[in-house]
């Protein structure tokens, strides 16, 4: 039932959102009719029209005309405000995450790290880090498949404080094809970040192609916490 004072769809929406949340209604189903929850909820379609543009607006439904209402995949939010390990920052939010690690071999010095981040089931990150010397050769043993490199990385006293980001949109590359399981028109996010320690000397060089069906960007904004710059095509 709303609470005194609020209209009757957000009770609604509201309502809805809590079943998608708790897997009522899974991602990728279809919602029931309009007439057939309209009837449920007691209200004309007008106003069960509202709630579910609500639901639209926060990305939680696809309205598909001719086909019906669709709960949306989630999404893992990508933080550009937060200076975290991903895998950190999406178990934050409640997502498991489980990592395989395709090779960690030192190359001159340096540790190439190879990942593929999964989500629900699903390939959704080809990740290639590179860790520079002279804190590289301290980490060739670790088990990335459960440690955070970051977490890796203040374990051998090598805190990381600040970091460099581009993020663009791009369609999945070949290399990372054969990891993700998708073809080569599919559109993806490519990620190039460095990171830097206290003393401002780069540690983490890494590139990332996340799926655009399974990542949205957020970003917290404020006067000084985030700078973004956009740059035309």
């Amino acid at each position: 039932m709303p609470r005194d004072g609020e209209p009757r769809y957000r009770a609604i929406a509201t309502d809805l959102a809590a079943k998608i949340h708790s897997g009522f209604y899974a991602p990728g189903t279809a919602l029931p009719a309009q007439r057939e929850l309209s009837t449920a909820y007691g209200v004309t379609l007008m106003t069960l029209r509202q709630a579910l543009r609500q639901l639209s607006d926060e990305g939680l439904i696809d309205q598909q005309p001719g086909r019906g209402t669709f709960v949306s995949p989630p999404h893992l939010a990508y933080r550009l405000g937060s200076l975290r390990s991903l895998t950190d920052d999406l178990r934050d939010q409640g997502f498991e995450v489980r990592t395989t690690v395709i090779s960690a071999a030192l190359v001159d010095g340096s540790l190439r790290l190879e990942r593929v981040r999964e989500f629900r089931g699903r390939p959704s990150i080809h990740q290639i880090s590179w860790i520079a010397p002279p804190h590289a050769a301290p980490l060739a043993d670790v088990d990335f498949t459960t440690t955070a490199l970051y977490t890796a990385l203040s374990s051998i006293g090598v805190p990381v404080v600040r970091a460099t980001e581009t993020v663009r949109p791009d369609l999945l590359p070949e290399p990372s094809r054969v990891y993700l399981h998708e073809p080569a028109n599919t559109p993806v996010f490519i990620s190039t970040r460095v990171t830097y320690t206290l003393d401002d000397t780069a540690v983490v060089s890494d590139r990332a192609v996340i799926l655009g069906s399974a990542m949205e960007i957020k970003a917290e904004r404020a006067a000084t916490a985030l700078s973004l710059t956009w740059s035309g095509f």
